[in-house]
């Protein structure tokens, strides 16, 4: 897959999203328990070569690391790979590499496990990762994927900002895809034995108004922060803000003072042929 200029300036503008607000607060605040869902279903132990694609801070990271794996992290976003640095700093070794999931800088068949919790889905061309998370796992090695689902709370809220942010790149599909099965299994074909394909629930509690939740967002998740910027430009800021309120509201299954979600995520996790 040859690089263009305007595939350039795409992941350039990507780098920077993901760079604005503060994604691993985020992390810290409510994300954590995926990481390590992600390192149990895969099986991941001793020695094994592990390759965490799109790996932001370093969630699954890390506890695959302290696991006893060899682990390399690889991101497109600098900013977010110098966090997972000091996160692990003081815990475990692993190596950092700033890396596309549409064209990952390692051999084929490097490792024994290639892993995405959900970061690979975000890229813009989901054909080109998947291609590069089955090239860059050995034969008879674990492709292990954790995805927010379409119908799920956070592909809701990407319906939501959607409106109002910027046109996508052709090409582009949705992220939240990437937690359809049937999606999925189209996207590797026969290239992968499917073994796990589970439908699970983050319950997330760290928020007390149900608004505070949206506030979050609009303070630390660079999509958010972009359909945001997006709307101002437009004149479109007070809708964005009913629209985003309606929706933290629709979606909050606790009280008005004790606010509770759920963020229904695919854990799929597969043998490579």
């Amino acid at each position: 897959m040859s690089t263009t200029t305007s595939d350039v300036e795409l992941k350039g503008r990507h780098r920077t999203m993901w760079a604005s607000g503060d994604y691993p607060s985020m992390v810290e605040t409510f994300l954590l328990p995926l990481g390590p869902r992600l390192v149990d279903a895969c099986g991941i132990g001793p020695g094994m070569r592990v390759l965490d694609v799109a790996a932001g801070t370093g969630n699954a990271a890390i506890p695959a690391a302290e696991r006893g794996a060899e682990i390399t992290a690889s991101d497109l976003t600098p900013e977010l790979l110098e966090a997972g640095r000091r996160a692990e700093a003081a815990r475990v070794e692993l190596e950092w590499v700033e890396g596309d999931a549409e064209r990952l800088p390692f051999d084929d068949e490097s490792f024994d496990v290639v892993m995405s919790s959900i970061g690979a889905m975000f890229a813009p061309h989901h054909e080109p990762v998947a291609d590069e998370l089955f090239r860059t796992c050995r034969a008879e090695g674990t492709i292990g994927l954790l995805g927010w689902t379409p119908e799920g709370m956070i592909g809701a809220l990407f319906r939501t900002m959607g409106p109002f942010a910027p046109a996508p790149p052709p090409g582009a599909k949705p992220p939240p895809l990437w937690g359809n099965e049937d999606h999925v299994r189209e996207l590797f074909g026969d290239r992968v034995e499917w073994r796990t394909f589970e439908r699970e629930m983050l319950d997330v509690t760290a928020f007390e108004r149900p608004h505070d939740y949206g506030e979050h967002f609009k303070e630390r998740y660079g999509p958010t922060i972009v359909a945001r910027a997006n709307a101002q430009r437009d004149g479109r800021e007070a809708e964005f803000e009913e629209a985003l309120e309606r929706f933290c509201e629709e979606w909050n299954i606790g009280t008005p003072d004790d606010a509770r979600f759920e963020q229904e995520y695919l854990l799929a996790v597969g043998i490579r042929r």
